[in-house]
């Protein structure tokens, strides 16, 4: 028997690299957001810096699965990439709440298209047999950027200011393009780009054969829009002064665990890990609406970043075992679509419940980690139908 080739290659390691950046720019401001919101006049609008990324991210799937599978995975990427670096020029010369919403819909675009294209260029690279692994350690790496990227925004912030910080996430992007534009392409038939790629019919929106991965990403991702809405306040009201401690310390767990939650969904099912994953999930944000100090905060970050750390790569390998190779963009493009609706919705309908009343924050999370428990029970009745474990 032939030995199994190794997925740590050059390119694989560039890919990683550049989400870990890419990660990092746009996930160094988000700790910061609403207390910056709060001081141009919009506290009760909290819910939107989450909700309106998350809303033109979701739009822009479509077209960035068709042009994915069309003119590009590099290209793609590069262009998530770019979106990020203009933007951070940008927050720091916006003085009023409706233009900072506009730029939080423009900003939505970067994970848009960068991670749908990343996603098909792991599948062109890795054997199929390797993608749970392949995934969960490029999601390790862009969990690292997740981790050091609050971490290193709120330090920033706190020291140095807010507009340095926005400057530093235009850094950490331009780095991220960089790799990108110095990576082979692998997409076999590649177009030259027309704006008639941009025209999208209605077929062109969605890959029906991944719906069953889009409806666990949906419900179990609600949670992640509810944390990043929430958990700023909440920290500062339990009196951690880095408000990005509580990302840094999931994002860590999440990281230890993918050193091995990719391979065990391929050696014995998307499914089984599914279930497991979505239980800790659940439990996760369940304890978090408990904790009522900073340890039992703390706990809760790192029981949610172990669940994660399960569940992400099962569920993106699965959604690339239910789509067919010619249709890896347009798959992927349908999970994140998927994606971006339960965070944003999640955020949206945190924010709003909240309105600054802190007292409010334990029952919304108690509340979440329900709607999370949905997408396990979706899990076994589509496995009770299909009538085995996969």
């Amino acid at each position: 028997m032939e030995p199994a080739k190794s997925i740590y290659t050059v390119p694989f390691a560039l890919l990683c690299l550049s989400s870990l950046l890419f990660s990092a720019s746009f996930n160094m401001i988000i700790p910061e957001l609403p207390n910056h919101l709060s001081k141009m006049g919009g506290a009760e609008h909290k819910g939107l810096i989450i909700a309106l990324f998350t809303l033109t991210a979701g739009i822009s799937r479509p077209f960035s699965g068709k042009l994915t599978d069309r003119w590009g995975r590099v290209p793609v990427m590069a262009v998530g990439s770019i979106v990020c670096f203009v933007c951070g020029f940008l927050y720091p010369v916006i003085s009023s709440v409706a233009f900072f919403f506009l730029l939080r819909l423009v900003h939505g675009f970067s994970t848009g298209f960068k991670p749908t294209a990343t996603s098909a260029y792991v599948a062109d690279i890795i054997p199929q047999n390797r993608w749970g692994e392949a995934l969960g350690m490029h999601g390790l790496c862009f969990s690292i950027g997740g981790a050091i990227g609050p971490a290193i925004g709120s330090y920033i912030a706190l020291h140095y200011g807010i507009n340095p910080m926005f400057y530093s996430s235009s850094l950490f992007a331009m780095l991220s393009i960089v790799i990108v534009m110095n990576m082979k392409e692998t997409l076999t038939s590649k177009q030259r780009f027309s704006t008639s790629m941009l025209k999208i019919n209605r077929h062109e929106i969605l890959e029906w054969r991944v719906l069953p991965a889009a409806t666990v990403t949906l419900l179990s991702y609600t949670g992640y829009g509810v944390i990043l809405t929430l958990i700023p306040d909440w920290s500062e009201h339990l009196g951690i002064a880095n408000k990005g401690l509580f990302f840094t310390a999931f994002t860590v767990s999440s990281i230890a665990i993918r050193f091995v939650s990719g391979k065990v969904a391929d050696r014995y099912g998307r499914i089984r890990v599914m279930f497991v994953g979505l239980l800790v999930v659940a439990l996760a944000v369940f304890l978090i609406g408990l904790g009522s100090n900073i340890e039992g905060l703390i706990a809760g970050a790192v029981i949610y970043g172990i669940g994660t750390g399960i569940l992400s790569p099962a569920v993106n390998a699965w959604t690339i075992d239910l789509s067919l190779p010619q249709h890896r963009g347009k798959a992927m493009a349908t999970m994140y679509i998927a994606l971006e609706v339960g965070i944003g919705g999640g955020a949206l309908i945190a924010g709003y419940v909240y309105s600054d009343e802190i007292s409010r924050i334990p029952n919304i999370f108690i509340v979440n980690s329900l709607i999370i428990s949905l997408a396990f029970f979706y899990v076994l009745y589509w496995n009770y139908k299909n009538k085995k474990i996969a």
